[in-house]
């Protein structure tokens, strides 16, 4: 009778013990940063105002109010990022000279 006492006794104290780790690796996971939202992306190509003849995609990612510019470099064959601009950070600037 004993025995079993204590057998009983330490499988409550494991479990007691799962519990609280489980508790404390939930409350670790909740401080980490959370994910980037999936975007929902636009894009528009237009004249960049660069001289020349150049032209550009305009991405725009209006969940995560981001816009992208790229052009197209023909001697490497791939885009090449000219701009980036976060739109809620813009839009919440002040108005100035």
């Amino acid at each position: 009778m004993q025995k079993r006492r204590t057998r009983l006794l330490a499988l409550n104290a494991a479990l007691g013990g799962s519990i609280v780790l489980i508790a404390w690796a939930n409350q670790a996971q909740a401080l980490q940063p959370s994910a980037r939202a999936r975007g929902q992306y636009t894009m528009v190509a237009g004249e960049i105002q660069s001289g020349g003849d150049a032209s550009g995609i305009y991405i725009t990612d209006s969940i995560n109010e981001e816009l992208v510019v790229l052009r197209w470099n023909n001697s490497r064959n791939q885009m090449d990022g000219i701009d980036f601009r976060n739109l809620s950070a813009d839009a919440n600037k002040k108005p100035g000279r």
